[in-house]
């Protein structure tokens, strides 16, 4: 049975989506803000980083 269970690979797919999604999301993070390094988008990287990490609400 344990055998079996190493061998299973159906959850693999999900797994390797949810990385490369998660790559292309810090890419384009990471692209936008070399771009776009006004004052609103910083804003807003700051608003959001607040929400993800910080204690207080998000506005």
């Amino acid at each position: 049975m344990f055998k079996k269970f190493l061998k299973d690979e159906s959850g693999a797919q999900v797994v390797e989506y949810a990385l490369i999604i998660a790559v292309v999301s810090i890419a384009l993070v990471i692209a936008l803000q070399l771009l776009a390094s006004g004052a609103p988008f910083t804003n807003f990287i700051s608003r959001l980083n607040v929400c993800l990490n910080g204690p207080g609400p998000c506005v």
